[in-house]
């Protein structure tokens, strides 16, 4: 195993602290027991693999609910997921070192003449050039090398490189996308035509993720030096080459997704997962392979950049590559999860015992890792394809400690597949973690990693067919033996004019011992992340002082626009960072504060704020309506809005409330109004930003306002692109505000300023959902007649309050401890980011009520004049029912 540097010590004083909390040392797990979950899993697997013989094959997958294949074009598409299918059997093939590798080689020798005799290459389809390299050129390449082993030990001796010769001619066939001026590969290739000319239904495509171009090399250097051919892997390290020039020189961090023709970054966010993850494994395990001290010194480059800004133990959060201190994102996704395993082979064992922990926090809480998940551990995205990222993390780590406690994660893993995901043809991916509802799906990779993985961890040496460390996995763990890093090659392994550093090189593997001279270390690391994501963190009863003749700071008493607590935050190790989008982010480094006592209380205020910020989260209210009822609108225009936390809740109003708008001067309503005589009466239009909520709140009713409407200043935010939130309170009783107060994203307020700027007098009616014209206008005489329309099913059931979670982050104003969502960490740098507007339940996107047919208006307005004037607010009239079904 390669490890290359020792892992780091907590600081002494936060090691002590922790090394007080009391839990039990992982106890050995007897061989009887280890033997029971190794059969277990060949039970799994002979389950699902059964079942994709009997109801799928020879299609691509297998449907586990209606238990029968999916066919490209013959089920509904799924998008960019079916990329991945080209009707090559897809599982069959993914699956063959797996069938090898336990142990099943009656069922690996038929399997292998299946796939030569059935399986075709030349398919006019279009598929990815990421995933058919990954899983059906690397699984052909693993079939044949377990091929070849098994003829030397006297079995299938028929075999004649069948494997192999399908192998070429796939890459051969894969060989047109990499056709660029760059060397980065097109996304998509037609397998029959390649990707230029008309028939090939592709090569239009100007982008492609970071991983999708350089998570090539690994089969691309097999395929050459199994046949000789050096084309291939020329191809792959180019590819390499320009996205190592392309790095940002300053941060040494790469982009998500990157132009393949000019090589400009597209989305400069960068991570370690989705979009970037399988590069840096790449460069890692192409060292590994290859034997190349390049790749090596690009991996360590890369690496240090990834612990200096990414990494926040136990937490990897996405930069700009740009602005390194910067955070893209509050949330992360599944597929880090291999970022562990890779650690462990880099020798960083302490930082991937932390994030693997608090991994598997999330997936007790959860039972499965959501495909994203927020930075308190709440559910971004729902769903669960059954992905064997953490699992490969899991025996990574074990292989590296041989600590039993990896043995029982390994065996949650099963137990939560046995319990959540098996079904009658298979096992089904999760649709939604929380609710426990399947999906009609069984990824290829299930079978193609998950159960070598789940295997390995419990299975004895003895119990192997032949010694895995011969071998390295590759991103879709198929067996690639080491014996290629000896074969020919005529590739330079070096750009010209670049030196190696040998200050990046550390050859020596780490002494377990070392590193963990006490058998309780690893536990200590995982115990303060566990109660971290339990909220259950352990807190000394004593309150000191940090540093300064001061008490310590409580988290309710906390403001944002306070010098004197940013001075005490900065003591405690704690800072603020205002981002672009103008949320707020509270920081610990605890080695910053002035003392161990300040780091104590920094510890006790973040974990104090994600407690009240948990408290605020708790009610999430549906969205309001604010409809535009003057003319020449008459309610066709209706703006979705995010609710406040306080003041009247319109939801228990019959009427709503209804009036002019007029805009408060200040317009940030964050002091007296000098306009008051104009507001009163009226509802209010606000800035967000400068103060808090109800802040504002409280000045327009103090001026007399009957209602309020907050508008983002965040250029360009829109609903249509993020979901509502609903705006906290100050943290303090907001009983005293009685009015309606809503929040506009800056699309939407910029219609409702527009329409004031153009008609000087524009009333609107504030409610829980758009009413219809004639309930608005009851009793009231129109300047035109209503033509004939119904509102037939206007009255709508109420949106759902039970909680959900949204695809992206909330945008915020300088907040207090109630506008705040937190993550507490108790090793060295702790993360809390803060919100001002939390999420808030339904559609994130503005719409018009379906109100019938179009009033004639007479006056000065014709038909046609109003014909003209909907045409302008053609992207505005959609029907607002959808508001409450529908949900991004």
């Amino acid at each position: 195993m390669w490890m290359l540097h020792s892992a780091t010590m907590l600081p002494a004083f936060l090691l002590l602290f922790f090394m007080g909390t009391s839990s039990r040392l992982s106890e050995a797990m007897s061989r009887d027991e280890k033997n029971k979950l190794r059969n277990q899993v060949l039970e799994m697997f002979d389950h699902a693999y059964q079942n994709y013989m009997d109801h799928a094959y020879p299609a691509d997958e297998l449907m586990p609910l209606t238990c029968r294949g999916r066919v490209r074009g013959l089920e509904p598409s799924r998008g960019d997921v079916d990329d991945a299918l080209g009707k090559f059997s897809l599982t069959l093939i993914d699956t063959l070192d797996t069938l090898a590798l336990l142990n099943k080689m009656a069922e690996f020798e038929e399997a292998v003449r299946r796939v030569v005799t059935d399986v075709r290459l030349d398919n006019d389809i279009v598929v990815s050039v990421f995933e058919t390299n990954i899983r059906v050129l690397g699984g052909l390449l693993g079939g044949h090398s377990m091929a070849v082993m098994l003829k030397e030990s006297g079995r299938m001796v028929w075999y004649q490189d069948e494997l192999l010769h399908m192998a070429k001619d796939l890459g051969l066939r894969l060989l047109p996308a990499f056709n660029t001026s760059s060397g980065l590969p097109y996304p998509r290739v037609n397998l029959r035509f390649g990707v230029r000319g008309p028939e090939t239904r592709t090569g239009t495509e100007t982008d492609t993720c970071t991983a999708c171009a350089g998570t090539i090399i690994l089969e691309f250097a097999a395929l050459s030096r199994f046949t000789g051919d050096p084309t291939f892997e020329a191809h792959a390290r180019r590819a390499l080459d320009f996205l190592w020039e392309k790095r940002q020189r300053n941060s040494n961090l790469v982009g998500t997704t990157i132009n393949i023709h000019s090589g400009e970054w597209i989305r400069r966010d960068s991570g370690v997962g989705a979009g970037i993850d399988s590069y840096y494994e790449y460069l890692m395990k192409a060292y590994i392979l290859l034997g190349d001290d390049q790749f090596l010194q690009r991996f360590n480059t890369h690496y240090a950049s990834i612990m200096k800004y990414i990494s926040q133990p136990p937490l990897l959060l996405d930069v700009h590559i740009h602005k390194p201190l910067l955070p893209a994102r509050t949330w992360m996704d599944s597929l880090l999860a291999f970022f562990p395993g890779l650690q462990v082979l880099k020798g960083d064992i302490r930082p991937a015992i932390e994030t693997h922990e608090m991994l598997y926090q999330v997936t007790k809480k959860h039972n499965f890792l959501p495909e994203a998940f927020t930075t308190d551990f709440r559910v971004h995205w729902a769903q669960h394809p059954l992905r064997p990222e953490f699992a490969e993390s899991t025996y990574f780590l074990y292989k590296a400690t041989r600590d039993p406690y990896y043995l029982e994660v390994g065996r949650t893993i099963l137990e939560n597949l046995n319990r959540f995901a098996r079904v009658p043809c298979g096992f089904a991916a999760m649709k939604d973690v929380r609710t426990g509802s399947h999906e009609d799906r069984m990824d290829s990779f299930f079978l193609a990693e998950m159960f070598k993985y789940l295997f390995l961890l419990f299975a004895e040496e003895e119990d192997l067919p032949f010694n895995v460390e011969d071998y390295v996995f590759t991103t879709e763990a198929h067996l690639l033996p080491l014996s290629l890093s000896t074969a020919s090659n005529s590739q330079a392994p070096t750009l010209a004019g670049e030196e190696l550093d040998d200050s990046n090189f550390e050859w020596t593997c780490p002494n377990t011992r070392l590193l963990f001279p006490d058998p309780a270390f690893p536990r200590n690391l995982r115990e303060p992340i566990r109660s971290a994501v339990d909220k259950s963190c352990p807190r000394p009863t004593t309150h000191r002082e940090p540093g300064m003749g001061h008490p310590p700071l409580r988290a309710q008493d906390f403001m944002a626009n306070n010098p004197e607590h940013l001075e005490l935050l900065r003591r405690m190790g704690v800072s603020l960072i205002h981002l672009k989008d103008g949320r707020v982010q509270l920081v610990q480094h605890a080695t910053q504060a002035v003392s161990a006592v300040a780091a104590e209380d920094g510890m006790r205020f973040m974990q104090e704020m994600m407690e009240l910020s948990s408290q605020q989260q708790k009610e999430q209210l549906p969205p309001r309506a604010v409809q535009i009822v003057s003319h020449p609108f008459f309610g066709r225009v209706v703006l979705t809005a995010g609710p406040a936390q306080f003041g009247m809740d319109l939801y228990k109003s019959n009427s709503g409330v209804r009036g002019f708008v007029t805009v408060a001067e200040p317009y940030n309503g964050c002091s007296v109004l000098s306009n008051g005589e104009i507001v009163a009466g009226r509802i209010a239009l606000l800035q967000r930003g400068q103060c808090m909520f109800a802040e504002k709140a409280r000045h327009i009713q103090k001026a007399g306002a009957i209602g309020g409407i907050v508008i983002d200043d965040n250029e360009g935010s829109s609903s249509d692109t993020a979901p509502l939130f609903q705006m906290a309170g100050d943290g303090r009783n907001t009983d005293d505000v009685t009015l309606p107060l809503l929040f506009l994203f800056h699309k939407e307020g910029n219609i409702l300023l527009e329409a004031l700027k153009e008609y000087r007098e524009v009333e609107v009616l504030l409610s829980d959902k758009a009413r219809d014209r004639e309930s608005i206008f009851k009793g009231k005489a129109l300047p035109g007649t209503l033509l004939d329309g119904s509102m037939d099913g206007a009255e709508e059931e109420d949106c759902s309050t039970e909680e959900k979670d949204h695809t992206s982050p909330a945008s915020s104003e300088p907040v207090d401890q109630s506008q705040v969502t937190t993550q507490e960490q108790t090793t060295d740098d702790s993360v809390v980011g803060q919100e001002s507007v939390q999420p808030a339940e339904g559609l994130g996107s503005y719409d018009p009520v379906d109100v019938g047919e179009e009033p004639a208006v007479d006056g000065d307005y014709s038909s046609q004049s109003d014909d003209s004037l909907v045409a302008d607010w053609q992207e505005d009239l959609e029907a607002f029912k959808q508001m409450e079904k529908d949900e991004l």
